[in-house]
């Protein structure tokens, strides 16, 4: 019965990853037995699909380029740029690189492919948020697979290479918090929950942002559930300030294209110079509280000591 029951499901996994695929011929996804995962080539190469047997419609929401499961990155002074056409609610605004795309227009991909061994691969000339439509001087590079061994958890691995000119008009201005990552989930996954180890959790109670509620993670992990249990994790270990988290609007929506959505970033302080490469991992669990409490423990386990990697040169 529980052989017939697993064909089964990955059968309707398989259907709902060839109508998925169908319905975009930009999305490129990766599936196993339970869950579905897709990088979109026209926002950016960022995670714009995350559904899973028990939760099978889309979570990730996509309502405008700075939504999303991408990257995001700050350096340098504030500027008032409103003459060359920066937008208003963001001004004056740092160097933000962003995976998506800028205010109204989806950054460009130039490598977009599954590797041989399954693995998602994208590299991206990103946008910069607070401009309708202006290029950064960087490349975003991302890698998605599966952890081996965890059917439920993915892992992501991050890297931004920054070319800007030195001693241009941003500057160097020392440590900036970085968004490891930046993530916006449909509204539905109100319940937000802090992992503190040992299957114990911290209920967390923010009212609508921005600005975002902050809290402390002991384990650098959160998770966000919806009304029949299901839930997504993340875990960030090179994360190690305050987290930014909280709902955007007071109103519930399971729409991956409505303006109402659920945020969260764990935060890490570096200094992003000119020419500096960062590189960072993260992972992202599914399935309901006592799944993710076993997938947590798991990866604390593997992987708290996991850190980021920076080169100034």
């Amino acid at each position: 019965m529980l052989k017939h029951l697993a064909r089964v499901a990955a059968a309707v996994c398989l259907l709902a990853t060839a109508a998925i695929q169908a319905e975009n011929a930009d999305l490129l996804l990766m599936r196993n037995e339970r869950v579905t995962l897709g990088i979109d080539r026209s926002k950016g190469g960022a995670i714009t699909w995350l559904s899973w047997t028990e939760y099978p419609r889309n979570m990730v929401n996509l309502y405008d380029p700075g939504r999303l499961i991408q990257q995001s990155y700050y350096a340098g002074n504030r500027r008032d740029r409103l003459a060359e056409g920066q937008g208003e609610h963001w001004s004056p605004w740092s160097w933000n690189p962003i995976q998506g795309g800028g205010l109204t227009t989806w950054s460009r991909v130039t490598v977009f492919e599954r590797l041989e061994d399954g693995t998602l691969h994208a590299e991206t000339v990103p946008k910069l948020w607070d401009m309708p439509n202006e290029e950064a001087n960087a490349v975003m590079r991302q890698w998605t697979d599966f952890e081996a061994g965890m059917p439920d958890a993915i892992r992501v691995t991050c890297e931004l290479v920054c070319q800007r000119e030195d001693h241009d008009a941003w500057g160097v201005t020392g440590l900036s918090p970085q968004e490891v990552p930046a993530c916006y989930f449909t509204r539905n996954f109100e319940s937000v929950k802090t992992y503190l180890g040992q299957g114990q959790w911290r209920v967390e109670d923010q009212p609508p942002g921005p600005p975002w509620g902050r809290a402390k993670t002991p384990y650098r992990a959160m998770a966000f559930f919806e009304k029949s249990g299901q839930g997504v994790a993340v875990y960030s270990p090179s994360s190690s300030e305050l987290w930014n988290f909280g709902p955007h609007v007071d109103a519930t929506s399971d729409d991956p294209y409505g303006g109402p959505c659920m945020h969260v970033a764990p935060v890490v302080r570096i200094d992003l110079r000119p020419k500096s490469t960062f590189r960072y991992r993260y992972w992202l669990l599914v399935g309901n509280q006592s799944e993710i409490v076993q997938g947590l423990d798991r990866l604390i386990q593997l992987y708290a000591d996991d850190s980021y990697d920076l080169i100034n040169p």
